[in-house]
């Protein structure tokens, strides 16, 4: 019998205001000048000078960098690179969701190693080693969505090909992981709804993913039950702010007495827990609903958590034959009345409508005419490979036919 090979992310911090320890933090470190790393539209938001100002007068001297947008690319962090240096920065304190905190850890990656960014590419044959230091990492979630606070890759994209790349390797694990729920209030309706699906997904393709990893299988459904509970009062609390008259009178009726801002806050604390609970559990492994989203990154530039959210029932048809039994304890976990897998599935295309995300694909721009491309770089990717059942070019073909739609 193999032995089993387990491990858990690094320290969390989680509540409101839970960025105020920072700078306190950076301090005991031996740091005084983080270079702040953010994407272009949020650091167009007060949320982004806010923060600064609030490192500044927690004693520390940080620099912004924010030359980066929704799919970086490799040349985002050779910019990142020399504005740490150029800055004299001795740490990074990533701010956003996934983009962000991915060219956070690869700068970090690459501010002492030789060489090009993708000579450290995931299982590249004659892959560099990491074997130099690495500054302090802070990583600071803005959206409840990828859980890179406690990721130990970077998802890179080449600049020409678009292909993305995946950097990985334990010494990339943040140091500090912030879940602030306040950071998070604000967030419209739509950027609550996506990434709140894109939690619900790392979740689930961990639970269903193949292999045996016991620790990831009791967080991801733990994270289920906690999306289940919290990501339509988060959505709701949104439209509340950002709504149509009719939109906010239909969710202040869902929320009813909840209609508080501790609920708000706590809804938000909880969807961060389950988002960083999703990267914890899929250490196991992900699935095709990831192949098939990475693919439409590339060739259409669609939003990873839209991608997911929308491809996951569909997905989630196609693996539910091979795994029956796990659908079965995800819809007890999502506290579902009746426990199987068609139940579970109807509970995702649910989720769908409550949040306004579209069910198939065409309402995002995608066509039959990009099917070919998407099919080619989906089999490249390697997400598909710990799903719990083979995913031919065919399938591929297939999944990518229905989640388009008529």
């Amino acid at each position: 019998m193999s032995l089993l090979r387990y491990s858990f992310p690094t320290q969390v911090l989680s509540g409101p205001n839970a960025s105020d320890a920072i700078a306190g933090w950076l301090l005991d470190h031996g740091c005084k000048a983080p270079l702040v790393v953010t994407d272009r539209g949020l650091a167009s938001l007060p949320l982004t000078p806010a923060f600064v100002n609030q490192l500044r007068e927690g004693g520390v001297t940080p620099s912004l960098f924010s030359d980066l947008g929704g799919n970086p690319v490799k040349s985002q962090v050779t910019a990142g690179v020399e504005a740490y240096n150029q800055s004299g920065s001795d740490a990074i304190v990533g701010l956003g969701g996934g983009a962000a905190m991915d060219v956070a850890k690869a700068i970090a990656l690459m501010v002492n190693h030789p060489g090009d960014l993708f000579d450290y590419e995931d299982g590249k044959p004659g892959a560099l080693p990491v074997n130099q230091p690495i500054p302090p990492m802070v990583m600071v979630a803005t959206t409840a969505g990828t859980g890179s606070e406690v990721g130990r890759s970077s998802v890179i994209s080449d600049d020409e090909t678009k292909v993305k790349k995946i950097i990985f390797d334990p010494k990339m694990l943040p140091n500090l992981a912030i879940l602030d729920p306040n950071l998070t209030l604000s967030l419209p309706p739509g950027i609550t709804a996506t990434t709140g699906l894109d939690a619900l997904c790392h979740l689930v393709e961990a639970f269903v993913a193949k292999g045996t990893h016991p620790m990831a299988d009791g967080i991801a459904l733990e994270g289920i039950r906690m999306v289940a509970e919290n990501l339509r009062d988060a959505f709701d609390f949104a439209r509340l702010q950002y709504g149509t008259d009719e939109e906010k009178a239909a969710s202040k009726a869902r929320l009813g007495d909840n209609n508080t801002e501790a609920r708000h806050v706590e809804a938000r604390e909880k969807m961060l827990n389950a988002s960083m609970m999703g990267a914890v559990a899929f250490q196991k492994g992900l699935g095709v609903t990831h192949s098939l989203a990475h693919s439409l990154s590339t060739v259409c530039d669609l939003h990873h958590g839209l991608a997911n959210g929308i491809l996951m029932p569909h997905a989630m048809r196609f693996n539910a034959k091979a795994v029956p039994e796990r659908f079965v304890r995800m819809a007890q976990a999502a506290g579902l009345s009746s426990a199987t897998p068609d139940s579970f599935i109807d509970w995702l295309v649910q989720l769908q409508d409550q949040l306004s995300v579209p069910r198939h694909l065409k309402p995002a721009g995608v066509t039959e005419d990009h099917v070919n491309d998407l099919v080619h770089y989906a089999v490249l990717d390697g997400c598909h490979q710990s799903n719990p059942c083979p995913v031919s070019e065919a399938d591929f073909r297939t999944l990518f036919h229905d989640a388009i739609g008529a």
